[in-house]
């Protein structure tokens, strides 16, 4: 089976910066579109940035300007580094990778368990 596992979250002041990684690991064959969600209490799950295997970008407008994502494919990996940290970032970040497991003939979407991201005023 694959899973996804979350790090580099934590608390930090406003304006400081973070970075989050995703790993995924199990029987890969190939990984289409990696991404991070988040979730603020109350609130509904919103896509704050995405990328493609081909190197494709999308970013909430909320983020541009402060937030990056990356991929690093040889590692299964996906990054999103994070700047200018406001209080209203905090939230929950979901690590997202929609991929093909081995010996499989269709795309499976997976999901991280969350990382806790409070900024400080």
């Amino acid at each position: 089976q694959v899973q996804l596992v979350e790090s580099g979250g934590g608390l930090v002041q406003a304006e400081r910066s973070l970075r989050l990684s995703c790993t995924a690991s199990g029987s890969i064959s190939s990984i289409s579109v990696m991404g991070w969600y988040r979730q603020s209490q109350g609130k509904q799950r919103e896509l704050v940035a995405s990328i493609t295997s081909g190197g494709n970008t999308n970013y909430a407008d909320s983020v541009k300007g402060r937030f990056t994502i990356s991929r690093d494919n040889a590692k299964n990996t996906v990054y999103l580094q994070m700047n200018s940290l406001k209080p209203e970032d905090t939230a929950v970040y979901y690590c997202y990778q929609r991929l093909r497991e081995r010996g499989s003939v269709f795309m499976s979407d997976y999901w991280g368990q969350g990382t806790q991201v409070t900024v400080s005023s």
